[in-house]
């Protein structure tokens, strides 16, 4: 998630001669952009309780968090540009309300796939949510008081991020799963009816959308996503699965030569020729899966390895979720103090690094402090990434192409969100079926379902259908969610280096 202004372009807007109050424009931005991080880190938690009513089996149920980024990565450039040609303000009620008319149909919902491509619409949703108010964000406020308003926006995101498995644990122990998305439903009314308050702009000089590059970038992500599920059920050598790998590289080749030729690129590639542009988008890799991957994990490890009911584990993620809300301000006060920037990500990335092998250590019997410390720790570098990459994206371009640096930074942040919340699961489903092969259990437990549904966090009923296989079923997760954190500590420390060794001389020069 970020709070970085979209594709804006305000010199020839077309707005009204009515000025809405800056205060209310502030108000019905917050109310409206926060349900896209609580649809971000809210829903992971829900998977479970969702796989025990609907079923369905592990792929379903990943695409109920990967619908949404993956369409959200996909259609963020394209809403920037519908809004600043066709008007913002209706580019958001569009949004909004496909947002809405999702989560009444997620509400209704008697399958499981119903459910994904509900969640598909809303991350269509989302992505207009975001580009369009922030556009009217910006259209309204100049200098500081544009900083300002922002600021407060990357706020509101920040406490969705933080709050959003805690809210969706109490709702969903105490009134189920499908009240956490009624919840939803609240917030985005509220927030189409404050758009009723808010005027119209729109430009009309605004660039022409890349259709064809979106629709090769979409179909690259799709593929790549569909390939890194079905790894773990039909086999990472299956024909079917190379296949998917294969078609996913020849539709990213398609796209980076179509946008070296297309005058109206959807990626400026050129950008990646600054070392600082390229860092912080080499850097969402780790950021996606030390925290997004966490986010998505943690869950099913707490109910299966932690024994803990829904409110349990979303109050221990806060321990996680938190730091991230406080601590951007401190990794902001330290870039406007002159640390250079190298150092700040190097530190962020080396936090993660740290907390990830601190969840190593994280056993079934282990005390809470065992589990807390680490998760503080990585929560914490990922508030220091989060108070500095948005503006080291942006400001390391020239001007003009600020907007274009903006959204290509957006999408490929939720890109590699969506990549990491796949192939984290896939990882520990895959690294939980080799351990239970090597198991002797009982010849009406399937290894594959029993991975499936360890990986899920569906396991409510495979424990009370096998009693006596609880302990080996956790720790064959236990072992697996280790595997992935030290994954996660190896790729922290090749990015830290990255960083120190790209922006080297970059920071010399600045």
């Amino acid at each position: 998630m970020s709070s970085t202004e979209s594709v804006l372009r305000t010199d020839t807007d077309d707005t009204r001669t009515r000025r809405t109050p800056t205060w209310l424009v502030l108000a019905v931005a917050a109310v409206a952009v926060v349900i896209v991080p609580l649809g971000v880190s809210g829903t992971p938690l829900l998977l479970p309780r969702i796989g025990t009513d609907l079923g369905g089996g592990l792929a379903p149920l990943q695409w109920v968090v990967n619908a949404y980024n993956v369409a959200a990565a996909s259609t963020m450039l394209a809403t920037g540009v519908l809004a600043d040609r066709y008007g913002r303000r209706r580019v958001f009620r569009i949004g909004a309300g496909m947002y809405l008319v999702s989560l009444l149909v997620t509400i209704l919902a008697q399958d499981t796939m119903v459910i994904d491509v509900a969640r598909a619409v809303a991350g269509i949703g989302a992505g207009a949510i975001v580009t369009s108010m922030t556009a009217i964000v910006a259209n309204e406020f100049d200098g500081p008081a544009r900083a300002k308003a922002f600021g407060l926006v990357g706020v509101v995101i920040g406490a969705g991020l933080a709050l959003g498995p805690t809210i969706s644990g109490v709702i969903s122990q105490l009134w189920g799963w499908r009240a956490v998305f009624g919840f939803h439903a609240l917030i985005v009314a509220a927030g189409l009816l404050g758009s009723l308050m808010l005027r119209e702009s729109r430009n009309r000089g605004g660039s022409r959308f890349d259709f064809v590059g979106a629709g090769l970038f979409t179909v690259a992500l799709l593929l790549l996503t569909i390939g890194t599920i079905e790894g773990p059920q039909s086999g990472w050598g299956n024909a079917r699965t190379l296949a998917l790998f294969a078609g996913a590289v020849l539709a990213f080749v398609l796209f980076v030569i179509h946008e070296k030729r297309t005058s109206n690129p959807m990626f400026e590639l050129s950008l990646f020729a600054d070392r600082q542009f390229l860092t912080v988008n080499l850097v969402n890799i780790e950021f996606a899966f030390g925290f997004i991957g966490l986010l998505l994990l943690l869950p099913a490890f707490l109910f299966s390895v932690g024994g803990l009911g829904d409110g349990a584990a979303g109050l221990r993620i806060l321990l996680l979720t938190v730091p991230i809300f406080l601590v951007p301000m401190v990794s902001g006060r330290l870039s406007a103090a002159g640390v250079p920037l190298r150092l700040i990500l190097a530190g962020g990335l080396g936090l993660i690094g740290v907390g990830a092998f601190g969840l190593t250590f994280a056993e079934a019997d282990s005390a809470l402090w065992v589990l807390a410390l680490p998760l503080i720790v990585t929560g914490a570098g990922v508030g220091v990434l989060n108070g500095v990459m948005d503006g080291a994206a942006v400001t390391s371009v020239p001007k003009a192409s600020a907007g274009m640096a903006a959204g290509m930074f957006n999408t490929i942040r939720l890109a590699a969100e969506s990549l990491a919340s796949v192939v984290v699961v896939a990882l520990v489903a895959s690294f939980v079926h080799t351990r239970l092969t090597e198991t002797a259990l009982p010849p009406d437990l399937d290894a594959a379902t029993a991975a499936d549904e360890l990986a899920a966090g569906d396991v409510k009923q495979l424990f009370a259908q096998f009693p006596d296989q609880v302990p080996a079923l956790a720790q064959a997760h236990a072992a697996a969610f280790h595997q992935v954190m030290w994954i996660s500590v190896v790729l922290a420390a090749v990015s830290v280096v990255a960083v120190l060794v790209l922006l080297r001389s970059q920071d010399s020069k600045r």
